[in-house]
């Protein structure tokens, strides 16, 4: 039975360190990336204390106009990005920071 935090291998190329997740390649915990799979537009390895987890957000078939005020507002507002802030491990928190 596979553990839910699947084997995570740092791999040295050259002087790039990346993380394999799950056969996905990542160059660093919680830090975005463009997403190939899912239908989701990013993609983040996303670690909170021992936590590991990959989280995909954001609709690929959208443009982000967030130097829009008001439709920057209205996500905001939608996505309650201004109240407490959730955990790193989930996608609001990440399409919030984007946002």
């Amino acid at each position: 039975m596979k553990t839910m935090v699947q084997r995570v291998t740092k791999l040295l190329d050259g002087f790039n360190m990346s993380i394999e997740y799950r056969g996905e390649r990542f160059s660093g915990y919680n830090k975005p990336k463009r997403s190939r799979k899912g239908g989701k537009k990013f993609a983040v390895l996303a670690k909170q204390g021992n936590t590991v987890k990959m989280i995909r957000f954001g609709d690929a078939n959208m443009k982000i106009k967030k130097n829009q005020p008001n439709r920057r507002k209205s996500f905001r507002a939608r996505h309650r990005c201004d109240t407490s802030p959730p955990s790193k491990l989930t996608a609001r928190y990440w399409s919030c920071k984007k946002w």
